[in-house]
């Protein structure tokens, strides 16, 4: 199974990094739609996408007006957003406002209650994270592998969530900031690189790979890689476009 990370970055894009975005071509599986969504025309592979969303924030949501050019050089029989039901309110009445956007892409809302089944005999879970404006978490199962996705949240390897993603084969973790923006990541709600590797460390993952990274920071390690290898050693960071098996 093969996972692109269309975005990699928090908040608003740079020049190096789109904002939050992953796609499993082969299931029709995307992961958060934020502007790196105007890529996924390359790398679709299937009739039907489901789009699930861990929260409705700016930057995890806006690619759904992209829709429109997407689905127009790659058509589709089905695209299905799922999120707790108060995100896609949020997103109908203030998205796709008429003063903002008046055309809503053709898509149906379905409400992120209980698992779901995905292509390929897979299931996804969700579990709640903390974050200001409530967040979730997703882990996905199929025969064999497994994966998760936490995103705005701030780690904590005592965390509820570890059990939830405890033994995947990929960790997909934000990681906003370096140790030594440890507050900031208190004060906004996201994570910081050493709380993150004692998560995956604490969970037993098999590979972790850092995302939602500052914005502000552009150079080729913005958070410490040498601080999280220390605590977890199969720990990357991740970059636009880069695609991972597991």
């Amino acid at each position: 199974m093969q996972i692109v990370l269309l975005g990699t970055t928090g908040y608003h894009p740079n020049d190096r990094r789109h904002t939050p975005c992953m796609v499993i071509p082969e299931c029709g599986v995307m992961l958060d739609a934020g502007t790196g969504m105007y890529r996924a025309e390359r790398y679709l592979e299937t009739a039907e996408l489901d789009i699930f969303l861990t929260h409705a924030h700016l930057d995890h949501v806006v690619g759904l007006t992209f829709l429109l050019n997407v689905l127009r050089a790659h058509p589709m029989n089905r695209v299905t957003v799922h999120a707790l039901p108060e995100k896609l309110s949020a997103i109908d009445e203030h998205l796709f406002s008429r003063a903002l956007f008046p055309v809503k892409p053709p898509y149906e809302s379905r409400p992120l209650i209980g698992d779901v089944a995905l292509a390929k005999g897979g299931r996804l879970t969700h579990f709640p994270l903390a974050h200001r404006g409530g967040s979730v978490g997703f882990r996905l199962d199929w025969p064999g592998h497994a994966m998760a996705y936490v995103t705005d949240t701030t780690a904590d390897p005592a965390a509820d969530y570890v059990e939830r993603i405890r033994g995947v084969d990929l960790l997909l973790h934000e990681c906003y900031y370096p140790d030594e923006d440890a507050a900031w990541a208190k004060k906004t709600g996201h994570s910081s690189t050493t709380k993150v590797a004692q998560v995956a460390r604490a969970a037993g993952v098999g590979r972790l790979v850092l995302v939602h990274m500052n914005p502000q920071r552009t150079e080729d390690d913005p958070i410490g890689l040498d601080v999280a290898r220390a605590i977890f050693p199969a720990t990357e960071i991740g970059e636009d476009l880069m695609e991972l098996e597991f």
